[in-house]
């Protein structure tokens, strides 16, 4: 799913790190990513810059494409680095004995992999995903729009199965959650109509047969039209009309995932899969005023670590 990393960034000039060889190396680390662009160039620095502070070398990191794995000759690596759904899947299907972290994916795309690979979560293959906890989401619909009462969701083919978990998070928290299913070949607006109807907040989650390039517009459209904010996942959308979104960008993925690794190198086991740590939060301002809103992005982020932080 790369469409969710692309929408994290500002319209920009691809640029990327020099690729490594393709030459047999006895790298510590080997970093795979999907595609060359910014967003990988900004993870990567990030997670190069966390190894560096453990003492890992640059000259010791080597740097492919998933395109380019498959001609390689023999890796040897102590871990490898997945970024992005593509790197993700080829590394899946690869005989690579060190353990895997993928990173730059959401938590869907990482499923979706483990089911075509036959893969299953372990030390040696695990994720860093590239979507919130549906908890962070929830938490700062609560600080952000106290008076919301009720939360509409459209799911989509990859999105439904957490349904049940978010409808347990939602009422933890005095939210009423008003779904509506969206089969493949159904249109999304007749189920958005409803929703709209009946919800104070359009809550939109990273599943591409609901959010997309093609409906992204119309949905933003209606629901300003309908005065009922989006809390999206992704700043690009917030720039295109949501009210707000919480997300982590690329360096903030890149950095937790060279702490991960660092912690490899020093023996310990990759764990669970895990969500990020570290975020941000945009805040339309135009979109903000019309609903006669004061948001200020920086505070409510704080605020939401500070709720994180309680025990």
């Amino acid at each position: 799913m790369i469409f969710c990393l692309r929408l994290l960034l500002l319209p920009c000039c691809l640029v990327f790190f020099a690729a490594g060889s393709t030459r047999a190396a006895e790298g510590t680390v080997v970093i795979v990513s999907s595609e060359r662009s910014a967003a990988y160039q900004e993870a990567t620095d990030a997670l190069l810059g966390e190894l560096e502070r453990g003492g890992v070398a640059r000259k010791d990191v080597l740097q492919i494409t998933a395109a380019e794995l498959p001609k390689a000759d023999a890796l040897t690596a102590r871990l490898y680095v997945a970024l992005g759904t593509e790197a993700a899947g080829v590394l899946a299907r690869s005989e690579l004995r060190a353990p895997v972290l993928c990173a730059l994916l959401p938590r869907q795309s990482f499923e979706r992999v483990l089911r075509e690979s036959g893969r299953r979560v372990s030390i040696q293959f695990t994720a860093l995903y590239l979507n919130q906890p549906l908890t962070r989401q929830l938490d700062l619909v609560r600080l952000a729009l106290p008076q919301v009462a009720r939360v509409g969701v459209l799911f989509g083919a990859e999105s439904q199965s957490h349904e049940a978990l978010l409808e347990e998070a939602a009422q933890v928290r005095g939210l009423k959650l008003i779904s509506i299913h969206v089969k493949p070949e159904e249109p999304v607006f007749s189920g958005l109509k409803k929703i709209l109807g009946e919800a104070d907040l359009l809550l939109a989650l990273a599943d591409p047969q609901i959010y997309n390039s093609s409906s992204i517009q119309n949905i933003l459209l209606a629901s300003y039209r309908a005065q009922v904010p989006m809390l999206a996942f992704s700043p690009a959308y917030v720039r295109a009309g949501a009210l707000l979104a919480v997300y982590s960008t690329p360096a903030q993925i890149g950095q937790q995932a060279g702490v991960s690794a660092r912690g490899v190198l020093q023996g310990k086991a990759l764990g669970l899969p895990q969500y990020p740590q570290d975020f941000s939060v945009s805040v339309n301002e135009h979109v903000a005023r019309s609903l006669g809103l004061n948001l200020e992005p920086q505070a409510l982020a704080e605020r939401l670590r500070r709720l994180e932080r309680k025990p």
